[in-house]
């Protein structure tokens, strides 16, 4: 069995699978994360904005949310991990992906007549508009607001994929 951190981790990672799949998205990983890049997340095939637009995200979960004026203040981001999404100069656009999971395992997942419920919810966030921190210290972290407007749907998902596509590389 998985322990508390890595199996709150990886529901959160096939939280966005299942979106993705939702969203018609296709899903690919890494063999070694190198980069803080925990999924990659394209349209396959030609679209009005390119061919097979695609995103690049590093997923976190967190169980206990804590928002105030419509921002959440997610604090468990190291500053090296930041700096890996911080900044204009990516070549394929980069998102933070916040999944809020419930505190007992035993909650993630809910079968009902009407199907399947996954619990929470997720949230994304750019930092392309941040400066990357010089001198980066893990044992530092960073402070990011995510708006408790940017709420993960397959609508929404499937939109980050296609806009960002439109948008100058860095």
């Amino acid at each position: 069995m998985l322990d508390t951190r890595n199996h709150q981790g990886k529901f959160g990672a096939d939280y966005i699978r299942v979106l993705a799949s939702a969203a018609g998205l296709i899903w690919s990983q890494d063999d070694v994360d190198l980069d803080g890049v925990d999924l990659c997340l394209k349209l396959p095939g030609r679209t009005p904005r390119g061919f097979s637009p695609r995103i690049e995200v590093q997923v976190k979960t967190i169980a206990k949310l804590q928002g105030r004026q419509g921002l959440i203040d997610f604090d468990n981001l190291d500053q090296l991990q930041y700096n890996r999404l911080a900044g204009p100069d990516f070549t394929v656009p980069r998102y933070l992906f916040l999944v809020h999971v419930p505190a007992s395992a035993t909650h993630y997942a809910d079968l009902r007549t009407a199907g399947l419920l996954l619990r929470h919810i997720g949230y994304f966030v750019s930092l392309a508009d941040r400066t990357p921190i010089p001198v980066p210290d893990r044992k530092r972290h960073v402070r990011v607001k995510i708006p408790m407007s940017n709420i993960l749907t397959a609508a929404s998902l499937r939109a980050l994929v296609t806009e960002s596509a439109a948008l100058p590389a860095g």
